[in-house]
């Protein structure tokens, strides 16, 4: 993945619930999905990190505040309204990692971020489910980049 990092500035302003000077992307799929909502006629509204979710981590076991990607506002396929919320994660990301022969850094910061990921994931779920929101993780496979 390229960390293609900058500021977006929505041609539909009136879509962005939110501060729209503060809209940063992280990488060039996040950028995507950014002119994707603000261009589509059946998305309604969008946030960018707009809330954050407490969860706990596995690894220090502290509550940590996660800020999820997206919030957005949308008619779906069957005409419904909906809100779904939405990371931007790399695929190799949101999959457990299996343990190899010999055990290296690479493997335990791996075996990290996969913990932290799911935890933030699980109130991410649960956070939507009590809303009656959709929780969704979007990978290049999604976005149509390699």
């Amino acid at each position: 993945m390229r960390y293609k990092q900058g500021h977006f500035k929505p041609k539909n302003l009136e879509k962005y619930k939110g501060d729209p000077t503060k809209i940063v992307y992280r990488s060039q799929w996040e950028l995507k999905l950014m002119l994707y909502l603000d261009h589509k006629p059946s998305i309604l509204w969008w946030k960018s990190e707009e809330i954050a979710i407490p969860y706990r981590s596995p690894v220090d076991n502290k509550i940590h505040r996660y800020f999820p990607d997206f919030i957005v506002g949308l008619i779906n396929s069957e005409g419904k309204r909906e809100t779904v919320m939405i990371e931007v994660k790399p695929k190799t990301q949101t999959k457990e990692t299996t343990k190899p022969a010999k055990v290296s850094k690479r493997y335990i910061n791996e075996v990290f971020t996969w913990g932290v990921n799911k935890a933030k994931w699980n109130a991410a779920e649960n956070y939507c489910a009590d809303r009656g929101w959709v929780f969704k993780i979007m990978t290049e496979d999604h976005l149509g980049i390699k």
